[in-house]
């Protein structure tokens, strides 16, 4: 299991990937994420690494038999910014933050 807190970048564009990951192995999850072409790869990427490392050190678990059993992403807090637009008026932009949840089983086989 890993928890990756404070990610900048929105849930729904982290949830895009982690749908296409869901139920695939340790190594076809590698695969996928090395060649995907979105930024929300990375840091899940770096989420699957930590999640195999905790499954085999603190579990016992064999690497060649995990598979992401469960993942998803949740919104984080919302940094709020303001730039200058039409007559001075103030705009809100809204920088968003997620949290990562991966969690991972070894196969029955």
């Amino acid at each position: 299991m890993c928890y990756l807190r404070g990610v900048r970048m929105s849930a729904s564009k982290v949830r895009r990937v982690l749908d296409v990951i869901r139920g695939k192995s340790y190594e076809e999850c590698l695969i996928m994420l090395e060649f995907m072409p979105y930024r929300s790869c990375e840091p899940i990427l770096s989420a699957l690494f930590s999640a195999a490392s905790n499954a085999k050190n603190n579990l016992g678990m064999n690497k060649a038999k995990l598979y992401v059993s469960e993942c998803y992403a949740d919104g984080g807090a919302t940094m709020k910014r303001f730039t200058p637009r039409a007559q001075g008026r103030p705009f809100s932009i809204r920088k968003r933050t997620c949290s990562i949840v991966l969690k991972m089983k070894e196969r029955e086989d």
